[in-house]
């Protein structure tokens, strides 16, 4: 499945964020692919794209960056796989 993040740094930890982030600490954990990832460009946050099979390993990455991060998290289909459940609910 794929999830789509979206992540605001938090008051006072900007600092810090970048820190981990320079460090390579932003590499997802086991079990997760990253697909692509973008920042805004006034630096409060961005957007991951993330494959994974397991829910808990994208927890475990939110958890690890919860004190610097504030995430949002959807599961998301692409127009291939929506448009036959759309055909399929609302007729063609």
């Amino acid at each position: 499945m794929k999830v789509l993040s979206s992540w605001t740094i938090r008051p006072g930890q900007t600092k810090e964020a970048v820190r981990r982030f320079l460090a390579g600490q932003a590499a997802p954990v086991e079990g997760v692919t990253l697909l692509g990832r973008w920042h805004k460009t006034d630096g409060s946050g961005g957007w991951g794209l993330y494959e994974t099979d397991n829910p808990s390993a994208m927890y475990e990455g939110a958890m690890k960056w919860a004190g610097e991060l504030e995430f949002h998290s959807s599961l998301v289909i692409e127009d291939g796989e929506a448009g036959p459940v759309l055909a399929k609910v609302f007729g063609k």
